[in-house]
């Protein structure tokens, strides 16, 4: 994976730059794996804005993907496809019974490829195997948090969890964020590292590339009124807020803790913030 810089023809192109799409095999999806996508703008069914920020942007259709495959059987790599709903690329497969499905690409998946699932599966990169059977210091990526429940963690472009300790039915895993938590030893997990290592030295470099892609301006709270904004208001002169940073409903935000899951808070070794801990 490379990072292509363009001719600076235009002012914007002179910071823009894009990912090589080398690894793509086809641009044209299968029909049978593909599903409408609305246009939600961010917006309830009350249509009042529940995330903002986002509206417009072009037609997608939603790629059905499998994130549970089914157990002890090989899957050939037919095609890699770019998905316009994932940073990372996904992967056309088919099983041995010529069923076709849609999965993460790893950084080792290529046209012809294959891999297996299962315990009888061998520990080897694309492989998907539970945690059980994989050996400490492996990085893994598509991790299950409930046994057959499919991958949930770890499948943003370039991610990879590394398996640091199994012990008392629990393998302690090492997150991409820095969170080191536990998961049952009997949840799966995919070997390796998921594809489009690049993707995070993108720079978009214009501003209707990013609405191209279903993203609205953002605002800064000090530029606004005082009726919008708790950081709004005033003459014009020097735009401190004055008070701690808050949400446009006033709520205190930066360092201020919103995560309150007690269930799992026990499963969590080392939070991902201890380390920026003064």
């Amino acid at each position: 994976m490379a990072i292509k810089a363009y001719r600076p023809i235009t002012p914007a192109q002179r910071q823009k730059t894009t990912e090589d799409y080398d690894q793509i095999t086809t641009r044209k999806p299968m029909k049978s794996l593909l599903a409408a996508k609305k246009q939600q703008a961010g917006k309830n069914n009350q249509g009042r804005i529940t995330v903002r920020h986002r509206g417009g942007g072009v037609k997608r259709h939603y790629r059905i993907m499998t994130y549970n495959l089914p157990k002890d059987l090989t899957f050939t790599v037919e095609e890699i496809e770019y998905d316009p709903n994932r940073s990372a690329r996904i992967a056309r497969v088919k099983d041995e019974n010529g069923v076709y499905y849609y999965v993460l690409a790893d950084t080792k998946m290529t046209k012809g490829t294959t891999f297996k699932t299962g315990s009888t599966a061998e520990v080897e990169e694309s492989n998907r195997l539970a945690l059980e059977n994989i050996p400490v210091g492996t990085f893994v990526y598509a991790i299950e948090l409930t046994p057959g429940r499919g991958a949930q963690m770890v499948r943003a472009a370039g991610a990879s969890a590394q398996l640091m300790a199994k012990e008392d039915g629990y393998a302690t895993l090492r997150m991409p964020s820095g969170e080191v938590r536990k998961v049952l030893l009997a949840c799966e997990a995919s070997i390796g590292t998921v594809s489009n290592l690049q993707h995070q030295n993108v720079k978009i470099g214009a501003a209707g590339r990013r609405r191209r892609k279903g993203i609205r301006p953002t605002v800064r709270g000090v530029v606004m009124n005082a009726t919008d904004h708790p950081h709004g208001g005033g003459d014009g002169g020097r735009h401190g807020s004055g008070k701690a940073p808050r949400t446009p409903w006033g709520q205190l935000t930066l360092g201020y803790r919103t995560r309150h899951n007690k269930k799992t808070n026990k499963m969590i070794v080392r939070s991902r913030h201890e380390g920026k801990r003064k």
